[in-house]
């Protein structure tokens, strides 16, 4: 695995990140009981859902507009907000890290890469990628997780980070 490529998820807890996973297993298997019916909606869900990037930066933006409004119009002392979010957007940037990522995943927000992997397997499910040669072996549940395996190898997770 690139390990730039997915550097949030380095540094989410490994519980946190099995709980994310197990999730999105559980509704690639609803989509296989419930047969190919159920795909098209779910695809559509995943369009809309928001990934950590997204939220982050809405909130990075949100927050650094209120600390603004807040420093010009009541106390330039609130002036540090805007400061504190530029510096925590500076090290997401540069780590991955950011301090309310710990706080977006549990809450089960998942990485663009991670929704992007289940569409990937809800379209191998409905057969878009049929007659294709990849190379790879196993069902679309199984290479779902082969990069980012929570269970050890090389995997992101690593005990002790958040």
């Amino acid at each position: 695995m690139d390990r730039t490529a997915d550097r949030v998820r380095m540094h989410t807890a490994r519980e946190v990140l099995r709980r994310i996973d197990d999730a999105t297993t559980a509704d690639l298997t609803r989509c296989v009981h419930a047969g190919g019916e159920a795909i098209d909606p779910r695809l559509r869900q995943l369009d809309r859902e928001w990934d950590t990037d997204r939220v982050l930066e809405t909130e990075a933006a949100a927050s650094g507009l209120f600390g603004l409004a807040l420093g010009a119009f009541t106390r330039p002392a609130l002036l540090a907000l805007p400061a504190f979010v530029a510096g925590s957007m500076l090290l997401h940037a540069t780590t991955g890290r950011y301090p309310l990522m710990p706080l977006f995943r549990r809450l089960g927000l998942r990485t663009a890469r991670e929704i992007a992997r289940e569409r990937y397997a809800l379209k191998a499910l409905r057969g878009d990628f049929d007659g294709m040669a990849t190379g790879e072996t196993g069902g679309p549940i199984e290479v779902l997780h082969r990069d980012d395996r929570h269970d050890g190898g090389n995997g992101p997770s690593r005990p002790g980070v958040h």
